[in-house]
């Protein structure tokens, strides 16, 4: 069953955006009386069948609805500086979708490569990882904020850091460190985080950890925070 997204539901019927009802029928030919899946990225699914065909508007009869409270039973914010290639960070977005992250950040740190983004193409990847994905949730996007800002905003939960200078410090790797289920996670630029910018964050209350013995790409590093958190709380014994 193919998926698709649309920000508002009226009543019993959905109408998809330009965008959406032509992928739908010129792309996926997709026709009248086709069942289809539906996310509006506010934990709702919706299944459906095609009552109009149109490339420029595709409605959709509401015949089933599921209502999700949360996405998972943790909360995750990663705040990141984004690697100057456009495509890293995209990458990076797709992938943390996938997994499961309910927040992100872009952060503008005193070595990062890329100051702007364009939300645009960001919430394009994001709509199109969650579908892919099955998401009932499409994490929040916030603008590019500056470290020394966000640092200073106020987070109930575990408060941690990621950095290349861990092993200076008696940290602990991020599965052994989480002990709440809200979990905001700073990862710096390629440069990593300046020394001002690691004092400002332990003055925060924030928390060095570890994410492994390799040195991580950014992206890398934010896909395997996303990875290791949602194994912490999915993990199964037999």
């Amino acid at each position: 069953m193919h998926t698709f997204y649309a920000g508002q539901i009226h009543d019993k019927e959905i109408l998809l955006d330009p965008s959406e009802s032509t992928h739908a029928v010129r792309v996926l030919r997709l026709q009248t009386g086709d069942e289809v899946q539906v996310l509006n990225g506010k934990g709702n699914i919706y299944t459906g069948a095609i009552s109009k065909a149109d490339p420029r508007r595709v409605a959709i009869g509401i015949t089933r609805h599921v209502h999700l409270e949360k996405r998972a039973p943790y909360f995750l914010h990663i705040a990141l500086a984004p690697p100057k290639n456009m495509n890293r960070f995209e990458f990076f977005l797709e992938k943390a979708v996938e997994t499961g992250v309910d927040e992100i950040t872009p952060l503008l740190c005193e070595h990062s490569e890329r100051d702007r983004l364009r939300r645009d193409r960001m919430e394009k990847v994001t709509i199109a990882a969650m579908k892919q994905s099955g998401q009932a949730f499409m994490p929040r996007l916030n603008t590019m904020t500056p470290f020394s800002e966000f640092v200073q905003q106020p987070f109930s939960g575990n408060k941690l850091i990621a950095h290349c200078c861990t092993h200076e410090q008696a940290s602990r790797h991020l599965s052994d460190a989480i002990n709440s289920d809200h979990i905001l996670l700073l990862i710096g630029p390629e440069g990593d985080f300046s020394r001002k910018e690691l004092e400002l964050a332990f003055l925060r209350n924030y928390i060095p950890v570890s994410l492994g013995h390799s040195r991580l790409r950014t992206e890398t590093a934010g896909i395997a925070a996303a990875v290791i958190t949602a194994t912490r709380f999915f993990h199964v014994t037999e």
